[in-house]
């Protein structure tokens, strides 16, 4: 979990950077422009100024999301818009895994399959 809430800047980047691409199917694109939307609002169903439990809806968002685009867009697109080592990218990858777990995949296929 460490890993992916140090890397919510290189993920804002990231999401920024796919939504913007024009290969990305149109789901993915809204999928990913909501996420970034809550991930910078400042009202959160958890707010952040609680200690530590704050920033949880943040990464839980944050988890799902990246689980999606990594399971759902080609690597390399994703690769080309990461601000990070593939390594990194990895490591986030593992701890999006774990918290996203519990959604079941046709409904992530479905957001990020799109057309």
């Amino acid at each position: 979990m460490k890993d992916l809430l140090r890397a919510l800047p290189d993920l804002g980047r990231l999401l920024a950077r796919l939504v913007a691409d024009p290969v990305l199917p149109r789901g993915a694109k809204l999928a990913l422009a909501a996420a970034l939307l809550y991930l910078a609002s400042p009202f959160d169903l958890i707010p952040d100024f609680l200690p530590i439990v704050g920033y949880l809806d943040d990464l839980l968002v944050a988890a799902l999301v990246v689980d999606g685009v990594l399971n759902w867009v080609d690597r390399g697109l994703v690769l080309k818009y990461w601000p990070g080592t593939p390594d990194s990218l990895e490591r986030v990858a593992r701890a999006a895994r774990l918290l996203a777990a519990w959604v079941p995949r046709r409904l992530k296929a479905r957001i990020f399959a799109a057309r």
